[in-house]
């Protein structure tokens, strides 16, 4: 992480930063949250299947069909990953970038401490944002660099890597970001935490009366029945963290099932 800078004197260019005041993962005032619009939705992912009366899964869980079992970028081939990077772009469309995204300074950390603060927190609620709209949770530092998030191509601006690492430090700090290797390339982004992913996951089951009942991960995060809540198309390794902090409640137990993991809920 880069040392912080000393106290300095203000460009005039920057002084925008200083009028804005911006609490700990807000964005500025009159900038609302960004919203989703017009982005095509993805045909629904199949269901995980095999019918097991003896563990009392559900009968909705089709027969002879498999969960995908690579996650994140690490597998992916260089067709895959382009097509990727193209979908990544096109959603960003339909992102609304805050005002900062647009000043060609926000892609410059600046000297001035107070300046800086405000910077980093308006990146750190971009950043947060950004990752929930595109349900985002892995990436690693150079899939960022070269998305919209931290390259706006349009001002021809690129915030640099270094600055990048800065940022990410900033997120690490809040409990937002876990790295996921020693050298710091890839990482884990926490727009929720595992408690309020779990009780979110908790909640749908009460509403629909389905405690006591038995779910495969894929099922739970990938299946037809989830596909309009917020928790569809969570990460495996979140999804975990969350059911984890179920079963330390007493609300849900992990088991094992013949096609991999599971989860039974309780009341």
């Amino acid at each position: 992480m880069l040392p912080s800078a000393p106290p300095g004197p203000v460009s005039p260019a920057v002084r925008g930063f200083q009028g804005t005041q911006l609490g700990s993962g807000e964005l500025p005032a009159g900038v609302g949250p960004p919203r989703q619009t017009g982005r095509p939705s993805l045909p629904p992912s199949p269901t995980l299947g095999g019918t097991d009366p003896a563990r009392n899964l559900p009968s909705r869980l089709r027969a002879g069909r498999k969960p995908m079992k690579r996650t994140g970028s690490q597998c992916r081939g260089p067709e895959v990953a382009e097509r990727w990077f193209r979908v990544r772009w096109a959603a960003a469309m339909s992102f609304e970038w805050p005002w900062q995204y647009r000043f060609p300074p926000f892609f410059t950390l600046q000297p001035n401490v107070d300046t800086r603060q405000k910077q980093m927190t308006a990146w750190c609620s971009l950043v947060l944002s950004y990752c929930r709209i595109n349900k985002q949770y892995t990436m690693t530092v150079m899939e960022a660099q070269e998305s919209p998030l931290f390259n706006n191509r349009k001002l021809q601006r690129k915030l640099p890597m270094e600055s990048i690492q800065v940022v990410l430090e900033e997120l690490r700090k809040k409990g937002n970001l876990e790295w996921l290797d020693k050298n710091k390339s890839s990482f884990l982004i926490m727009w929720r935490r595992p408690e309020e992913w779990g009780k979110l996951i908790y909640q749908w089951v009460s509403k629909n009366g389905l405690t006591n009942s038995v779910f495969t991960l894929y099922e739970l995060s990938n299946g037809d029945e989830t596909e309009n809540e917020e928790f569809h198309g969570l990460e495996e390794s979140m999804l975990l963290r969350a059911l984890q902090a179920l079963q330390q409640e007493h609300r849900a137990e992990i088991i094992t099932l013949d096609d991999g993991r599971g989860v039974k809920f309780f009341q």
